[in-house]
């Protein structure tokens, strides 16, 4: 994100004028780069939205959320360059597993759990579907019960959680200076959320005990999770294998080259034969944030 800007006779510049200014320069600095679509902006913006909802909440039950959120968009939201990576890549995850979900009916993927029938079976769970399952709860609740996409507390990286809460609690002692005892009870709140937050499990966690689960069977169950179109699966395996986050793999998947995903999945030692659905599921993607074969983004489409 470039520096905000400033002319004679504007000092400071309003919130609205830095982020004009801040586009401007983006795009003077890159004309020819794709830009980002409403869709993108709205997925990307909904679920910062969602995130600062559950961070009041764990701070103070009480704090009006929507009034912050107003306040925050009127005069800037901070730490805003910390967010918009993982807001970013959550709204791209998204828009490509609804698009997969449009166009292809997936098989259920090797050892998953039908929970879709409710069925009981006799024989216990193997620990590889028991894993499989946790996966699958550990993602559900990366959504609202609208079935927007959010950002679990869990899954959000400890720095840029920490850094939330203080913000949001900077936001509440202005509001309750005058209460003494509230305001002090501010700095505890923040305190049992950081600790909260550690014993938390999210989709990495999560990934990592269905990769253990898997062991030897990594290259077919990942082979079966591409055919499936399942891919958190796909995902959670990749980050294990290359002890990576669940959102930094799936950033790092949804803006590669096709001709470098072999490399990048490696560690799940797919013939590229296996990786042809993914490759195709990640071309139809629009507005993929993704340079081509000649090195020039792609335009996104308006």
């Amino acid at each position: 994100m470039s520096e905000s800007l400033s002319f004679a006779g504007i000092e400071p510049p309003s919130p609205t004028l830095s982020a004009r200014l801040d586009e401007l320069a983006d795009f003077f600095a890159a004309p020819s780069a794709g830009r980002l679509t409403d869709e993108q902006r709205a997925l990307s913006l909904g679920i910062a939205r969602r995130l600062v909802t559950d961070v009041a909440a764990r701070i103070d039950p009480a704090i009006d959320s929507a009034a912050l959120w107003a306040d925050w968009l009127h005069r800037g939201v901070p730490g805003a360059t910390r967010l918009v990576g993982v807001c970013f890549a959550r709204a791209e995850e998204h828009r490509w597993r609804a698009l997969s979900a449009e166009r292809v009916v997936p098989a259920p993927p090797t050892g998953a759990v039908d929970e879709a029938s409710g069925a009981a079976s006799d024989a216990p769970m193997t620990a590889r579907e028991r894993a499989y399952l946790d996966l699958r709860i550990a993602d559900r609740r990366r959504f609202d019960a609208h079935g927007q996409p959010t950002l679990a507390i869990a899954d959000v990286d400890e720095e840029i959680f920490r850094a939330l809460l203080h913000e949001v609690a900077a936001w509440r002692l202005a509001e309750v200076s005058i209460d003494t005892g509230r305001a002090a009870s501010l700095g505890d709140a923040v305190r049992h959320a950081v600790e909260g937050q550690a014993d938390e499990g999210g989709m990495t966690a999560a990934a990592i005990a269905y990769h253990e689960a898997v062991g030897a069977a990594l290259p077919e169950t990942a082979r079966a999770a591409i055919a499936a179109h399942d891919w958190p699966a796909l995902i959670a395996l990749a980050a294990a294998a290359q002890q990576r986050r669940y959102a930094d793999m799936a950033l790092a998947l949804l803006t590669a080259e096709t001709a470098a995903l072999p490399s990048l999945l490696a560690p799940l030692r797919l013939d590229r034969d296996a990786l042809a659905p993914l490759e195709a599921s990640l071309a139809m993607l629009p507005a993929r944030a993704v340079n081509d074969a000649d090195g020039a983004a792609p335009e996104a489409e308006r």
